[in-house]
């Protein structure tokens, strides 16, 4: 289980050369001009994980295969988007389609690259942007909710449960507050997830700086962090100018490239962490000389469902798993001594697979 991500913006914000820079491709245009991407560009790219390495020199596997994330560029929106200004209604019907959203802010000041409002004031496009979702967002809700509140005025056991779901959302976007603040049980989870709100979906701020503030951000992207940590949601810098470099540059290249620049790593393995702690993802392997291979699942996932992520059979006749923590996997060097160590333990169906456990499946077909 891999995850989608939109990623959303004002025109002229860096979202194409970003989208170009996750994907080493140069599948969507990035030009000075709004509306370049005039269909949303998907993108597939491999999440990096040091551990699968360890793990597959370990098991002398012939084969690596990691777990894989897709990006959607999805073309700029502007005021009036929820009305259809700008393509807006083909864009936000784009929008409902991920998992969570990745907002790219421009936080970088640019006399040669145009402004869509003519001014860098991050907040102020940050509220553009999810005016017009709020705004999407409050006309499907609506709609709906006045059907839905016949049905439950009849007994209806479904509107009985969305009815104070759809309320909830409409008081907050009512008082320009996203949905995702929600005071939301985790048995309402799923059916406020159903609703499919543009606001509900997690979203993550991507602060789009100058080279120079590509390591520690600047006044602009300061602004952008609080904001996240306001309306619960999550925030990380990145220079798409520097990704875009680093995508050309050969694997053996590019951590040399980021040294000289005093980064530690790539502004990819920078997003994709913070997306998985935004959807609260973790991942668990396989191992074996045919191959080693990383598997996403949401945290709190049990035994038998993280099997059924390899295959519908695995869930559906799960036995038990063999189950060693990555730390004992690679401090004893392999399966084999990880058994005689008593490391190696058999699940059943309650246990809730943990990050970086390296798992074996036993199963009835």
């Amino acid at each position: 289980m891999g995850f989608k991500c939109g990623i959303v913006g004002l025109p002229n914000v860096g979202k194409s050369t970003l989208f170009n820079a996750l994907t080493k491709t140069a599948a969507a245009q990035a030009a000075n001009y709004p509306f370049c991407t005039i269909e949303p560009n998907t993108g597939d790219v491999a999440v990096p994980d040091p551990r699968l390495t360890e793990i597959a020199t370990i098991a002398a596997s012939k084969e690596i295969i990691p777990t894989r994330i897709t990006f959607v560029d999805i073309a700029g929106l502007v005021r009036g988007a929820a009305k259809g200004e700008g393509l807006g209604n083909q864009f936000l019907a784009n929008i409902r389609e991920v998992d969570a959203i990745v907002h790219v802010v421009r936080c970088f000041e640019d006399e040669d690259i145009t402004h869509v409002d003519g001014k860098i004031d991050p907040l102020a496009d940050i509220e553009t942007i999810e005016t017009e979702l709020m705004l999407a967002d409050l006309e499907s809700l609506e709609k709906r909710v006045i059907a839905m509140r016949k049905k439950a005025s009849g007994k209806d056991k479904e509107a009985l449960m969305l009815v104070p779901l759809m309320e909830k959302a409409l008081t907050l976007l009512q008082n320009g507050r996203p949905a995702r603040l929600a005071d939301i049980t985790p048995e309402e989870e799923k059916p406020f997830a159903a609703l499919n709100l543009l606001t509900s979906k997690p979203i993550l701020y991507v602060c789009n700086v100058e080279e120079d503030a590509a390591d520690a951000g600047n006044a602009h992207s300061a602004k952008v962090e609080d904001h996240a940590k306001a309306t619960g949601a999550r925030s990380v810098v990145i220079s798409a100018a520097i990704e875009s470099e680093v995508a050309v540059l050969p694997l053996d290249e590019q951590a040399e490239f980021l040294e000289t620049l005093g980064l530690e790593e790539a502004g990819l393995d920078r997003l994709i962490r913070e997306g998985y702690a935004l959807l609260g993802l973790v991942t668990y392997f396989t191992a074996g000389p045919k191959e080693t291979r990383a598997w996403t699942i949401t945290d709190g996932t049990k035994a038998p469902q993280a099997a059924g992520v390899i295959h519908t059979d695995f869930e559906r006749g799960f036995i038990r798993a063999q189950t060693i923590a990555y730390h004992d996997y690679v401090t004893l060097k392999g399966e084999t001594a990880a058994k005689e160590a008593g490391k190696a333990r058999d699940e059943g169906k309650d246990y809730v697979v943990q990050d970086g456990d390296v798992l074996l499946f036993k199963f009835n077909t």
